[in-house]
């Protein structure tokens, strides 16, 4: 399966690189990671906890980065095993590039699955994977930019009240 994005974030390209090679940063930004310990040059092992569909599972493996072009790409890597739900494996290339915005980061994903999770079918896999995409570039996001700010005053005063 493959998936791939941008996303522009408001900040200079070395803040945004910055986070993508720190390990709390990505900790955070996984979704259901329970786990990330290691370090960018020996690679990491992971615990990250999901449901695909009625599948629920806890895959414990390894990720790594590679082809390191500092502040301006690299490939993350990761396999899991999640017992009798099966594995899943994968890899994404991460580029930055100056944008009058700030930094456009894009990707391009590839991930495998197999085991009981292969049996659930591609769309039902398809889907998971961009929300889970998308939850991930959202969390990093506004990580990397802080909390939106709520500009509405209207908006405020109603909770308020």
């Amino acid at each position: 399966m493959e998936l791939n994005g941008t996303r522009v974030i408001a900040a200079d390209r070395a803040t945004v690189w910055s986070h993508l090679t720190d390990p709390d940063t990505l900790r955070e930004a996984i979704p259901g990671c329970q786990e990330l310990e290691g370090s960018l040059e020996d690679g990491f092992t992971a615990v990250v906890k999901q449901k695909v569909g009625p599948v629920r599972a806890t895959f414990k493996g390894g990720v790594t980065i590679s082809d390191i072009v500092e502040t301006e790409s690299y490939r993350i890597a990761g396999e899991g095993k999640g017992g009798v739900a099966g594995f899943a494996k994968g890899r994404a290339d991460v580029r930055l590039a100056d944008v009058e915005e700030g930094t456009e980061l894009s990707y391009d994903v590839h991930a495998e699955v197999g085991g009981k999770l292969a049996q659930l079918g591609s769309r039902l896999i398809h889907g998971t994977a961009r929300r889970l995409a998308d939850q991930f570039f959202d969390r990093f996001q506004e990580m990397v930019e802080g909390p939106p700010e709520d500009t509405d005053d209207a908006a405020g005063s109603t909770r308020a009240g």
